[in-house]
């Protein structure tokens, strides 16, 4: 069986090299009409890095899932492949050419996940460390508030300098830091937080003594609006606590309680805070031309949407379309630089390719026998859920535009590594649930 699995995750990851390595001849062939063979040997590069992770499952983890590597695979490579061609768009070359940052970025990303499969044999000695991922989360997140350490960008202060790497986000790392103080600290009270006061409507809240844990949660989510200026972010780890807590305990009220916070304090944010009015503002009047030509207004959203539009069923082409008029496409907008090139059916696509990944995370989560290992599972991949919703339901005017990168796909060192991180884990996690005999996945 464990062969089995590994010879499968071979054959997909072969596609998957494949596809990568077509996308980027495409380009090439589309946007220069000749084949460069730089960004080649860096993806020849890449893939053997990626090749190395499945030989280390071999020995570390035979009984790992054998979609999640591939898929995460695929997305990265795609994701490289249309940064490279926004490069072209701007005569990008070099180090200063964002494929290439983003290609040494994935290898170390990849080194990193490859480091995580070998140091942590087992996910329970995770649970040892909850207060102290806590802790690492908490300081990692309000890092860049640090002064001569954190930097400004686009108005959110999220980032800290790394010399001539440029910038790192540690918010992207500290979500992995409190998925893991989550998990365990819900695993240790869920007893408490499982009881229940008084019904209100016909449904039975939670005693007011037990609001401590949702109120600390809130109120550090509201600090990330107000300091740094990220509703994204605010959103992401709020939504993540909110689902672990309902998974932990089974009550609803939970939900409801949280989202009443949650919109409660963003109404409260978007008539007192400039920026989420803004964001506000952007969303629901985009069109109207005096919101349009603003200063940070719409023009940025609606180039997106009619990148989006231009795309059609089938798109442009890879290298025939023109992404690079879009502010930031390689990173915000890199889903609309995708649709105007790939289409609906492209991106269609690659929502399947995220849907099947969160399906085989929430998968590995309810088919473990330890709670904590369920709780983890399942919140790293709604991580990669919630996130997609955010950054793809900004770009298409479901919800207001927040700032999030699109996992895997989007230009960003910090984003990647995480997000690989985040791939092991949950490779490490199937694999402890695989070799349980009760349950297979």
């Amino acid at each position: 069986m464990p062969q089995k699995l590994r010879n499968l995750e071979l054959f997909l990851l072969l596609i998957a090299c494949f596809i990568n390595a077509s996308s980027v001849v495409l380009v090439q062939l589309g946007a220069l009409g000749e084949l460069d063979p730089t960004l080649v040997l860096l993806g020849a590069g890449l893939s053997v890095l990626v090749i190395s992770l499945h030989v280390v499952l071999r020995f570390v983890a035979r009984d790992a899932d054998p979609f999640i590597l591939p898929i995460a695979s695929v997305l990265n490579g795609i994701g490289i492949a249309m940064i490279y061609r926004i490069d072209i768009a701007d005569q990008e070359s070099g180090w200063q050419s964002a494929a290439v940052r983003q290609t040494v970025w994935s290898a170390l990303a990849i080194f990193c996940a490859i480091v995580v499969l070998l140091v942590i044999r087992n996910h329970r000695v995770l649970f040892r460390y909850t207060y102290i991922a806590g802790l690492i989360g908490v300081l990692l997140l309000f890092l860049p508030l640090v002064p001569g350490l954190g930097k400004e960008v686009s108005g959110a202060r999220v980032w800290i300098s790394v010399g001539s790497f440029g910038t790192f986000q540690p918010g992207e790392i500290a979500k992995i830091a409190l998925a893991v103080f989550f998990a365990g600290y819900l695993v240790r009270n869920r007893d408490s937080l499982s009881m229940v006061g008084k019904k209100i409507l016909g449904a039975r809240f939670p005693r007011f003594r037990d609001l401590g844990p949702i109120l600390v949660v809130w109120a550090l989510s509201m600090s990330v609006i107000i300091f740094q200026r990220d509703l994204g972010t605010a959103l992401l780890y709020f939504g993540l606590f909110l689902v672990m807590l309902y998974l932990a305990t089974g009550r609803l009220s939970w939900v409801i309680l949280g989202m009443g916070l949650f919109l409660g304090g963003a109404l409260i944010a978007s008539q007192t805070l400039d920026y989420v009015n803004g964001r506000f503002t952007n969303w629901l009047d985009a069109l109207n031309p005096a919101v349009y030509d603003a200063d940070g207004g719409s023009f940025q959203l609606v180039q997106g949407l009619f990148g989006l539009a231009k795309g059609g069923l089938l798109g442009t082409g890879w290298g025939q379309g023109r992404p690079e008029i879009t502010p930031v496409p390689q990173s915000d907008y890199i889903i609309a630089s995708l649709g105007e090139e790939l289409g609906l059916a492209g991106i269609f696509a690659i929502l399947a390719l995220y849907l099947l990944f969160v399906a085989r995370g929430f998968r590995i989560g309810f088919a473990g026998q330890d709670d904590f290992g369920k709780l983890l599972a399942v919140g790293l991949a709604f991580v990669v859920a919630l996130q997609c919703f955010i950054v793809i339901g900004g770009v298409t005017r479901v919800i207001p535009l927040t700032g999030l990168t699109t996992p895997f796909l989007a230009a960003g060192g910090s984003s990647l590594v995480a997000n690989w991180i985040i791939a092991a884990l949950l490779l490490r996690l199937s694999d402890t649930v695989r070799n349980q005999p009760r349950l297979v996945v």
